[in-house]
């Protein structure tokens, strides 16, 4: 008599990637088309999107053709304000009490494997800081590497490990 099994695989980082099927990733450099952030902040996140994937599965990164590739833009770049504090001269306008760092990526993950798991979507977070005791500059990389590991986690979360 034949029984009928099935088998759940599971790991410690969360993913449901069969690595006997799915091998490798690749990512393509992302481009930076919100018109704002530092210069480099494209690469920034490329190298964070490989060195988490390279950390949390056991793909092999390859140029080109992965069995999992990623690409995509980041498409805001966005400091507004979020609380205003009023002065207590009349002659003074209210100013913002914090400002708010938003940043917006589309990501299209192709799955060569299962292409039912495609996904084209763009994923954001922010955080924010208060003006009246630092300047944007003197926080910017800080805040845009919380972000982007925020982004990250989320992108790896909507991909191999489908929660």
């Amino acid at each position: 008599m034949l029984l009928p099994s099935c088998a759940v695989n599971y790991s410690f980082t969360g993913t449901n990637i069969n690595y006997e099927l799915t091998k490798t990733f690749s990512v393509e450099n992302f481009f930076n088309d919100s018109g704002g952030g530092p210069a480099n902040m494209e690469q920034r996140f490329t190298e964070a999107l490989k060195e988490f994937y390279q950390r949390n599965t056991n793909l092999e990164l390859i140029r080109t053709n992965g069995d999992l590739q990623f690409s995509g833009a980041i498409k805001q770049y966005a400091i507004t304000p979020q609380a205003t504090v009023s002065t207590t001269d009349p002659n003074l306008p209210d100013r913002a009490g914090q400002m708010r760092l938003t940043i917006g990526i589309e990501v299209e993950y192709i799955n060569t494997v299962n292409e039912e798991e495609n996904v084209k979507r763009t994923f954001s977070f922010w955080k924010d800081y208060d003006p009246r005791n630092t300047s944007i500059l003197q926080v910017e990389n800080v805040l845009i590497q919380e972000i982007f590991e925020n982004i990250i986690q989320d992108i790896f979360t909507a991909t191999v490990a489908n929660w």
